[in-house]
């Protein structure tokens, strides 16, 4: 019995406690928003980009739930299973063509994804064991051999997939668990394995265990391959091979195929609050990005030059909140012609 009035005084602390810290009168909206699984840098991303909102804007309490993988998170979105979801133009494009992870999926759609935030760019690219780097020197080398790309449901495993076609690469997928990818390179069970950072300079969690394993070089394409990939519409940057960790510095510049990726809410929340969001996203964006570097793509003030840039590829691929296209107006970065594709709230 006295155990019993403890806890009922304790809960009713807690109760009071909670009311202390909401505004007076203030309701919280709670937003359930989906992400890659725990490991990713979708994950680890949300995580982040939550605790700011949650912190800047107290009226909103979000839950990042982690799934297999984006798709996972768009699929779920559209059948209502989340107010939010992680998307990138890969997977837009599959789910317009009705193609790949999507095929025969449309009929099952109540609501389509809408584009209100995009965040960074994930950059991926090719590595293998150190030892193995004079044997591998081109991605076609890979050819037979087998390679993890990444989890199934995974974004950038598609889009390296693709890239790789692109050049003819006829490899072995391997699917492995993240936890494991180091240790199977290691051993030669896996010969590649995919590489990737957020922005372009932050490095995947599993990629980070990943190097704890196994001393890893990066597989650049080779020049004729480049030619093949910008020819065939993907995107190619270097950068330095340090961000991946000190070991890694085989190669003077890492090739990566960087493509957009966004965190998107749909219609529980309205015009005017999506623009609250966006506008306190800017105004947090530097801390983002020191709290997570994959965010340093739209810290520094570039937030709206990065929006656009994102939406001038993607804006005919699924709707745009109203409330991202009124931030953008509010910051000279709309283009009249996406008036066609702003989602009727």
């Amino acid at each position: 019995m006295v155990k019993g009035k403890f806890a009922g005084i304790i809960a009713m602390l807690a109760i009071a406690f909670s009311l202390a810290a909401a505004p007076a009168g203030a309701a919280q909206k709670d937003i359930k928003w989906g992400t890659g699984p725990v490991g990713s840098a979708g994950y680890k991303a949300l995580v982040v980009l939550a605790g700011v909102i949650n912190k800047a804007l107290p009226e909103y309490n979000i839950s990042v739930l982690p799934t297999p993988g984006a798709v996972v998170t768009i699929k779920g979105y559209t059948v209502g299973d989340y107010d939010g979801d992680y998307v990138s133009d890969v997977a837009l494009k599959e789910l317009n063509s009705d193609t790949g992870r999507f095929q025969g999926f449309k009929a099952n759609i109540k609501r389509p994804p809408i584009q209100s935030f995009w965040c960074y760019t994930l950059d991926v690219g090719l590595a293998v064991k150190a030892t193995d780097r004079t044997k591998f020197k081109k991605w076609e080398d890979l050819t037979g051999q087998p390679v993890f790309t990444g989890p199934l449901p995974f974004d950038t495993r598609k889009y390296l997939e693709d890239a790789m076609a692109a050049v003819g690469v006829k490899h072995i997928y391997k699917q492995v668990d993240l936890e494991t990818v180091g240790s199977q390179l290691d051993s030669g069970t896996l010969k590649g394995m995919t590489i990737y950072a957020a922005g372009g300079e932050t490095p995947a969690p599993w990629l980070s265990e990943a190097s704890l394993s196994v001393d890893w070089a990066a597989l650049n394409p080779s020049p004729d391959e480049m030619a093949k990939l910008k020819a065939k519409g993907f995107k190619i940057e270097e950068v330095d091979p340090k961000i991946f960790g000190a070991k890694n510095t085989y190669t003077k510049k890492v090739v990566l195929l960087p493509f957009y990726w966004g965190f998107d809410l749909g219609p529980i929340v309205t015009e005017d609050e999506m623009f609250k969001i966006l506008n306190a996203i800017e105004a947090h964006a530097d801390e983002l990005a020191n709290l997570d570097p994959g965010f340093h793509q739209i810290g520094g003030g570039k937030m709206a030059a990065f929006e656009k840039e994102a939406l001038s590829s993607t804006w005919n691929l699924a709707p745009i909140h109203p409330g991202l296209a009124k931030w953008m107006k509010s910051k000279g970065v709309w283009d009249k012609k996406w008036d066609a594709n702003v989602a009727k709230m």
